[in-house]
């Protein structure tokens, strides 16, 4: 598929390229405290590292709009910001999971900074396992026991962890009877019933059902994004493979379709043999839902290179379907709080796949160059934060998860919403130099409006939980959430 037009040219031209942040703004904040607990009260015993099992954090790693006033918050690997043993890079026997959310936008009084107000609710927390056994390190000679999570005998069931020694050496990095699960974005089926979720140790992209949180399918990616010498020490794997994602810079993005039927995962920086960090185009890859076909690879350019004295710089973050072809990219640096630095760029870029050359049989830095998808500025997230009076020393270092919400009414106007969140890495408080009295590190979600002449091929996504939003709350409940209790 080489050289070849994936979507006709006329598509593109379909929809004309925004004018960057036209009539985007900030409308609300919301904020969960980094000291609270999920739901999953059975997981709640300390890690290797001392801190709870069930700490309530990390959530914007990746954040998908699920229908009526529910979101799906997906943390990642677990707490592994505090050092405790460099032979499983601080990793834990963090049970997987994703929590859903209840988050109700209601306009503020008069005078209030913000027009709304959001208020999240927790509603539920769910587990991720596989039905079929799993592969976990003995932590024989690293200084930890078992990776196996106590929980696995209790419920019959094998539970996905966080720590870096769960897997099989003899197998390439995609094997999915992996133990080790760093889950870095997710994504829900428009019927509601499943998410799919990408992850950066494969990388892979598993289907989960929904209530129950267990593995119902592997999608397979071509053995290009595999390494074949494991460690669970990160810089030990990259030093020893020549192809292969970057450890801890895999599948980070993940989109789906307004329709449902089709996936793209975005790498978060490039493959080692595309140029590794210093390089200058990452890729992203397009499935088929129902066949799990890989249906092309597209190079997307990082505007934020760095410099030829710090070029491992860019990233991407996350990934959101505007349609069938246009994507948002959320590319940004690691700095803000949390990394007692200052935050300079976190952009929200417009890409456009309609006429993108397929990249799928093209290898290295060089063959890559000049092939990225057109890409326009939508939103600097920088600038719309500090327009509204936040320090940049305050605008959180990870700004994560990236997904559409329902529409709201602004003066009198319809308009779309889009959610923006930060992973906190699971520290509840900073104490640095830019804030020596310490300062709240909570979960944040950001929510701005945008008019759909700012994004005039927006097409939401078709779920089917949408219809039945009137019910809901007239019943004053959520469907597929009555089993659990609620919290805050």
């Amino acid at each position: 598929m080489n050289g070849q037009k994936l979507f006709p040219l006329l598509l593109g031209a379909m929809f004309a390229a925004p004018a960057a942040q036209a009539s985007v703004d900030l409308i609300a904040i919301g904020a969960i405290s980094g000291t609270y607990e999920d739901l999953s009260s059975e997981t709640a015993a300390p890690l290797e590292n001392g801190v709870p099992g069930n700490r309530l954090g990390g959530m914007g790693s990746s954040i998908t709009y699920a229908g009526c006033s529910r979101f799906l918050a997906l943390p990642d690997r677990g707490p592994n910001a505090v050092p405790f043993d460099g032979a499983i890079d601080d990793t834990v026997s963090y049970i997987n999971r994703f929590q859903t959310l209840h988050l109700s936008l209601a306009p503020s009084d008069a005078g209030s900074a913000l027009p709304f107000v959001l208020t999240p609710f927790l509603k539920r927390t769910t587990l991720l396992s596989s039905r079929t056994p799993l592969v976990y390190g003995s932590g024989a000679g690293l200084g930890v026991g078992s990776g196996a999570p106590a929980l696995n005998e209790k419920h019959h069931t094998h539970y996905f962890v966080g720590r870096s020694d769960n897997f099989d050496p003899s197998q390439p990095s995609t094997d999915p009877s992996d133990g080790r699960l760093d889950p870095e974005a997710i994504r829900v089926s428009n019927d509601g019933k499943t998410v799919f979720i990408s992850d950066e140790y494969g990388p892979y992209i598993y289907q989960f059902d929904r209530h129950s949180g267990e593995r119902i399918r592997s999608y397979r990616l071509p053995d290009k994004y595999a390494v074949g010498n494991l460690s669970s020490v990160g810089n030990d794997e990259i030093s020893g493979n020549t192809s292969g994602r970057v450890a801890n810079k895999g599948m980070e993005g993940l989109a789906i379709t307004p329709d449902g039927k089709t996936l793209f995962g975005a790498m978060q920086s490039p493959l080692i043999q595309d140029g590794g960090t210093a390089g200058a185009n990452t890729r992203i890859i397009m499935i088929d839902v129902a066949s799990g076909a890989v249906r092309g690879e597209f190079a997307y350019q990082f505007t934020n290179i760095g410099s030829a004295s710090k070029p491992k710089f860019g990233t991407i973050s996350e990934i959101a379907a505007i349609n069938s072809h246009q994507l948002l990219v959320d590319e940004r640096d690691g700095n803000g709080r949390g990394d007692n630095s200052t935050a300079s760029f976190k952009q929200l870029f417009l890409i456009d796949l309609a006429g993108a050359q397929d990249v799928s049989n093209l290898s290295g830095a060089a063959a890559l160059a000049g092939k990225a998808a057109s890409k326009t500025l939508f939103l600097d997230i920088v600038g719309a934060l500090s327009a509204h009076g936040i320090a940049k020393t305050d605008i959180p270092a990870k700004i994560e998860g990236v997904t559409f919400g329902p529409d709201v009414t602004v003066n009198g106007v319809l308009k779309h919403t889009l959610f923006v969140a930060n992973d906190n890495d699971f520290i509840a408080t900073v104490t640095d130099s830019n804030h020596p009295t310490g300062i709240d590190n909570p979960n944040q979600i950001f929510v701005f409006t945008f008019e759909q002449s700012d994004l005039p091929g927006f097409v939401p996504q078709q779920l089917e939980a949408n219809r039945h939003c009137g019910e809901e709350r007239h019943r004053g409940e959520d469907r597929d959430d009555r089993p659990e209790r609620g919290r805050w």
